[in-house]
């Protein structure tokens, strides 16, 4: 390995600086231009967002085992009771089918005996499960 001799070292150092002094990355104005419905919607989901707060509702798990079972159960569910929501989540190694948002432990307990009726393994989640 050759050592640069300070001559060659200072002329080095001196062209690096004098070509990194005219970098500028983040100089740049971009101007953005869109629909003004695309902001529409933004509003209208951000107010759908703030009024679902899942955090604090009981909810109650129909099934737990392979994806296709539980898009079955799912959608079976749905065709039964069209006034309760329902979602899928997957739990490692396990898809969970659970549905509704009931804001009180009464009203999920009720739930709870009528669709015990007709899943087997049913049982209630507590807020922020």
């Amino acid at each position: 390995m050759r050592i640069l001799s300070p001559s060659k070292n200072l002329f080095l150092t001196i062209t690096t600086i004098a070509f990194a002094h005219n970098i500028n990355a983040q100089d740049q104005n971009l101007t953005l231009n869109q629909d003004p419905k695309f902001e529409q919607l933004l509003n209208e989901k951000r107010k759908i967002n703030t009024s679902i707060n899942t955090n604090d509702t009981y909810r109650i798990q129909i099934f737990s085992g392979k994806s296709d079972e539980a898009k079955k159960t799912l959608s079976d569910f749905k065709r039964e009771n069209s006034d309760i929501d329902g979602t899928i989540i997957f739990s490692t190694p396990n898809y969970k089918v659970i549905v509704g948002n009931f804001k009180t432990r009464i009203e999920a307990e009720r739930n709870l005996v009528e669709i015990k009726k007709r899943y087997k393994t049913v049982f209630l989640l507590k807020p922020g499960k």
